[in-house]
Order: structure tokens, then C-alpha cells, then sequence
């Protein structure tokens, strides 16, 4: 790594910290030009907020909308630093702005391969998604809506009746194509619960 001055280093952290809701990793920093000495040093005057082991806050930055999404997206990140997992399932539903449950829990999907313990509140999903399932938001991604519809149909805790409000919003609001969304289920073998939500969307 060249060297970056004072400035130039903080210019790069900053960059970095807004696109994640104000929170950057140890390795981030150490990309930026801070080495953990500096790091230890700048949380003890106040300018980073230490949150948990290699991940720390620029309290300048204004906390973002889906603080706690971005705070789990952070916290799956893998060996190189890249976080593993997707917002999904009724969690989803909710950044979409579809239909009007509550969810209790926190929905994330990840790898096959992944081991870490979620934290209280959360569940885990594992799955192998593909690039066109997700979608880039303010420090996580998120399962597209079409994704998000396939998940929350499979899933018995969301009835049928919520299921066929939540498809009928999705086509009317455009966030799927109601054609799109029965070409999928036919060629994915969908469960009968999202082709009679689509059949009830046309009612």
C-alpha cells in the first residue's frame, strides 16, 4: 500500500463508512491508510465508535433508515470481508414496502456453507442465490420483489390469504409483472400457494 496522507485517508474512509450507513471494518481501514494503532487511537478520542470486534462508526455520518440491516450485513461478512448475507423472506417484504406484516424476526439468506451463529431475533436461510435474485440497498442487499414472492410462498407462517394480498400489491404497485411472476412459477415448479395467489390477483 503507497502512502496516503491524512487527509487523502480520511477522504477514503469517509467514501467508504457513507455507502454502509456510517460503519466501516478494520480491514477497511487498513485499506484506507489506517492501521489498527491509528484505529485504537482515534476511538479513544472520539472520531470512531468501536461496535464490535473489527467494526467501528463514523458518528458524523447521520444513522441510516435500515440501521439494524446494515449492522447484520456487516456482521455476516466472511474471511475476506465480504458480507454473506441477503435480506430475504418477510424481511424483504417489509423493505419492498409489500403487504402489511410485522415480522418478528429478521430473515437473511445465506450460503449452504455458512456456519456463524445468528444473532437473537434472526433467521437463517440457507440458499444459493443467483446474481439476478438480489438487489444493492444502502450497505446490504435484499431479494428482488419476484425472489422475495417465491421465498415468502414456501414459507407456512405467511397464510394464504396474506399471501394473495401480497401478490395482488406487487402487480398493481409494478413491482413484478404478473406475466413475469407466472412464467417463473411455471418454470420452477413454484408451490400451488404462489399460482393461486397469482390466479386471485386477477379476480
Amino acid at each position: 500500500m503507497g502512502y496516503r496522507s491524512t487527509h487523502q485517508a480520511r477522504r477514503e474512509l469517509v467514501a467508504v463508512a457513507a455507502s454502509q450507513g456510517g460503519y466501516f471494518t478494520a480491514k477497511q481501514a487498513a485499506a484506507a491508510g489506517y492501521g489498527k494503532r491509528h484505529v485504537d487511537y482515534h476511538v479513544k478520542a472520539g472520531n470512531f465508535e468501536r461496535i464490535e470486534r473489527g467494526l467501528f462508526r463514523l458518528p458524523t455520518i447521520p444513522t441510516a433508515e435500515h440501521d439494524d440491516l446494515i449492522r447484520l450485513s456487516l456482521w455476516s461478512r466472511g474471511r475476506d470481508d465480504t458480507p454473506q448475507a441477503v435480506i430475504s423472506h418477510e424481511t424483504a417484504l417489509a423493505v419492498h414496502g409489500l403487504g402489511t406484516l410485522l415480522p418478528t424476526r429478521t430473515h437473511l439468506t445465506v450460503p449452504p456453507s455458512f456456519r456463524k451463529r445468528p444473532p437473537d431475533g434472526c433467521t437463517l436461510h440457507k440458499a444459493t442465490l443467483r446474481d439476478d435474485d438480489t438487489e444493492d440497498r444502502e450497505g446490504f442487499r435484499v431479494t428482488t420483489p419476484l425472489r422475495t414472492l417465491f421465498d415468502v410462498a414456501a414459507d407456512r407462517a405467511v397464510t394464504q390469504d396474506q399471501l394473495n394480498e401480497i401478490v395482488k400489491q406487487a402487480i398493481a404497485d409494478g413491482a413484478v409483472r404478473r406475466s413475469t411472476l407466472a412464467q417463473h412459477a411455471q418454470r420452477e415448479a413454484a408451490t400451488p400457494r404462489l399460482s393461486a395467489a397469482i390466479d386471485a390477483a386477477e379476480a
